[in-house]
């Protein structure tokens, strides 16, 4: 959030930027980065707008009706009152006219957790006589990365899910053996137990997926389709929580209930070392100082499940952000397919690795890791990430 505190940083990244300030919006939660560096909470239901120049205070753009929102704006930092479009756009003028300022705005809409400007406000924007870029490098460097706390939260998440994961694939595996096979529904409930009386906080799922439903990168398993994880199935588990105030930990793990056939292992061999030419590519750049981006390593792992033969069958980026506030984060993206992030994955930042094969009506595979950049290392979690298909 921002505070008196960060100011003198984010004020320094403006002057090596060149930039003469940061403008952040947002109207009825349109831009959740603008939200969440202000410290709104609810509904924001009058445009707003706060201005962090690259000297001075920020200010801050309120409407009359709506004083709520501002309730953690600094006391001592200017905040501007408007009721009429007329005022709102004035006020704005005063702020911006001539400046070059940096919005969450992606050219092209290449980077979609990025892009939170509508159209009419950049034009907006620009009628007030300033010329606006995209916020892209700020939003890693201040919104998305982790503080050394949030790291080791992240790290104790990671080692127990694994745990979590380990155990509803054993025990998968042994009501198979007892001939009680267990529905995938009551294997999700048993992770979610799992995570309550670990003190673990989850948004939705778990996802665990027996073959042909594993072949959906988005299946949600359902009491009211009950699916039985069978002899002869492949089972896909994909869990992720947090500790209370935590980092997310997100990760999916891969058995065979019986022995697998010849084309499974295949499959998962190919996933396996595409999620590791991911992490090699990102681990030497790292440790030899080099920039990377996250679109480099999504094309290093697709290249080796497209030599597998499988590329078509790829379908999603190969990793997404985890920032301090969401799952599905706003820093860099492990993408160069769905979207075009080309933002350099800068220390403090994490992400998934989780490329995938998914055969329609047949089964699925996936195998994910979180990765976090240090100053000259790259931290991978769990400690101890699945190399061989587990067959229950």
């Amino acid at each position: 959030m921002l505070t008196p505190e960060l100011l003198p940083r984010l004020q320094q990244l403006l002057t090596d930027a060149d930039l003469d300030g940061w403008l952040l919006y947002d109207f009825r939660g349109t831009n959740a980065i603008a939200a969440g560096l202000l410290g709104f909470g609810g509904l924001c239901s009058r445009r707003v707008f706060a201005f962090i120049p690259r000297t001075g205070l920020p200010v801050g753009i309120q409407h009359a009706i709506e004083p709520g929102p501002w309730k953690q704006w600094p006391k001592g930092w200017p905040l501007r009152v408007y009721s009429g479009w007329r005022a709102l756009e004035s006020e704005l003028a005063t702020l911006v006219q001539g400046k070059r300022v940096a919005m969450e705005y992606s050219p092209g809409d290449a980077i979609p957790y990025l892009d939170r400007i509508p159209a009419g406000v950049l034009e907006m924007v620009r009628a007030s006589g300033a010329t606006v870029v995209s916020s892209a490098e700020l939003v890693s460097q201040v919104y998305a990365t982790w503080t050394p706390a949030q790291l080791a939260s992240h790290q104790r998440a990671a080692e127990h899910i694994a745990r979590v994961a380990r155990d509803t694939i054993a025990h998968a595996g042994a009501c198979v053996a007892a001939g009680t096979p267990a529905a995938e529904h009551e294997l999700q409930q048993r992770i979610l137990e799992a995570f309550e009386r670990a003190g673990l906080l989850t948004d939705h799922g778990p996802d665990v997926a027996a073959s042909e439903n594993a072949a959906n990168p988005h299946y949600v398993p359902s009491a009211s389709r009950p699916r039985l994880v069978q002899q002869g199935d492949v089972l896909l588990v994909d869990l992720w929580a947090k500790e209370p105030n935590g980092i997310y930990a997100d990760q999916t793990w891969m058995a065979s209930l019986g022995t697998p056939a010849t084309r499974v292992v295949t499959v998962w061999e190919a996933v396996r070392d595409a999620r590791d030419a991911a992490l090699t590519l990102l681990r030497d750049r790292i440790a030899a100082g080099e920039i990377v981006r996250g679109g480099e390593a999504d094309d290093a792992a697709r290249a080796v499940i497209t030599a597998r033969g499988f590329g078509n069958d790829f379908w999603h980026r190969t990793g997404h952000s985890i920032d301090a506030r969401e799952l599905h984060g706003s820093g860099p993206q492990i993408d160069n397919l769905e979207s075009r992030d080309d933002r350099v994955l800068i220390p403090g930042v994490g992400f998934s690795i989780e490329p995938g094969v998914y055969l329609t009506g047949e089964f699925g595979v996936r195998s994910e890791v979180n990765a976090y950049v240090g100053d000259d290392a790259l931290i991978i979690t769990p400690g101890e990430i699945q190399q061989e298909l587990w067959v229950v």
